[in-house]
């Protein structure tokens, strides 16, 4: 088969999707299928290594931090690729990452073209918006924006069954594929590494997540445990949020936040973190979703406090043996679970465990299996 992946953000940048993506790469290329990725240019200092997959990239516009993130940086992606897959050698199918107007994109390109495209619809763009704009007429139109990316595709792939309920409220008549996700367990793994004091929470945090409950948790931890640092990395829109709410409390000196780290820096500061943090505000309108940000951390033997609702606190309390913990999205809790991990840090032997119960169970690999299943049937039908 000839796959055309179309994505704004491909690996080497980090992040959940381009590691997600280039398990569903290597998995079609260890098939024998040729893959064409139309992509954007890597941001400054940042270059490709040689891959199997023909990568074509071209110029975008980025945020401030350098994200391609928001409707013009979204536009600039979106208006070329139509061109790029209106003119291109035809492919067999096409496999869209979101947001939303790229599926569009691709819906009216392969109709007219006559080519099956499949969704990756790991979440709903519409619902998520609902937080960050109260414009009944933009949400509107994202709304029908995306279930028509959604309507027209020949699948939809996604992360939990959970979401393929709500995605089927939005297209209900769609072939919607359970897919999952998981950890990369070839650059995430266990390495033993002296436990330091500090806390990590690695990945995307913005108004959905509600991160900031985490900094007043904190700041009553260093009444205990005054040698402790609360360290973010990651793409964000409430940085500034995050570090005004440290300095009201005079923390701010106890608390880092870092950009986006590649694997080789990111992997060492989760293997030495005492625990790893996520939440999901269940006030954002995405409670369905499940935060694969988990999956790194836990596939380097991180144990993980989660506080929040949806899929990943079920997950969490049905696998005991991930030496993890759930609290509900309240300070106190969250103080709490952070002061147990930090009179009793997990020792080297748990951890290790816990990597190896993930690579078993969860990992990336089996996400890409599935997902080149789906693209293969797509093709043929």
């Amino acid at each position: 088969m000839d796959i055309v992946i179309a994505s704004r953000i491909y690996r080497p940048e980090p992040g959940a999707a381009p590691i997600y993506l280039g398990a569903v790469v290597d998995e079609a290329t260890s098939r024998g299928h040729s893959v064409r990725v139309l992509t954007v240019n890597l941001p400054k200092r940042r270059k490709r290594l040689p891959t199997l997959e023909k990568i074509k990239s071209f110029p975008v516009l980025r945020d401030r931090e350098g994200y391609v993130r928001g409707y013009i940086q979204y536009m600039s992606f979106d208006i070329p690729l139509a061109c790029r897959l209106l003119f291109s050698k035809k492919p067999d199918v096409v496999f869209v990452e979101p947001p939303p107007t790229t599926g569009a994109v691709a819906r009216v390109i392969c109709k007219m073209r006559g080519i099956p495209y499949v969704y990756r619809a790991a979440d709903l763009w519409s619902e998520a918006a609902a937080h960050a704009t109260k414009s009944q007429t933009v949400l509107s139109i994202l709304r029908r924006i995306e279930k028509f990316a959604l309507n027209g595709a020949k699948a939809l792939t996604t992360v939990s069954s959970n979401a393929r309920n709500r995605i089927l409220e939005l297209a209900p008549a769609a072939e919607v594929i359970v897919a999952g996700t998981g950890a990369d367990t070839d650059s995430f793994h266990y390495s033993q590494a002296p436990i330091s004091p500090y806390f990590i929470y690695a990945g995307t945090f913005t108004e959905l997540h509600g991160a900031q409950i985490l900094i007043p948790a904190f700041a009553k931890l260093l009444h205990q445990k005054p040698e402790f640092r609360l360290i973010f990395v990651g793409n964000s829109t409430v940085k500034d949020e995050i570090m005004a709410a440290a300095h009201e409390l005079n923390i701010a000196d106890r608390v880092e936040i870092l950009d986006p780290r590649p694997v080789s820096e990111l992997l060492p500061l989760l293997q030495s973190a005492t625990a790893s943090l996520a939440t999901l505000d269940p006030q954002g309108g995405y409670e369905f979703a499940f935060t694969t940000k988990i999956y790194s951390s836990l596939a380097a033997g991180c144990p993980v406090i989660f506080s929040g609702v949806g899929p990943t606190k079920d997950f969490l309390d049905e696998n005991p043996e991930l030496f993890s913990l759930h609290t509900n999205y309240a300070v106190d809790e969250i103080y709490e679970a952070m002061l147990q991990f930090a009179n009793a840090p997990l020792h080297d032997s748990s951890r290790r465990a816990v990597a190896d119960w993930t690579a078993e169970n969860f990992s990336l690999k089996a996400a890409g299996r599935t997902v080149v299943n789906v693209l293969e049937k797509a093709a043929a039908s």
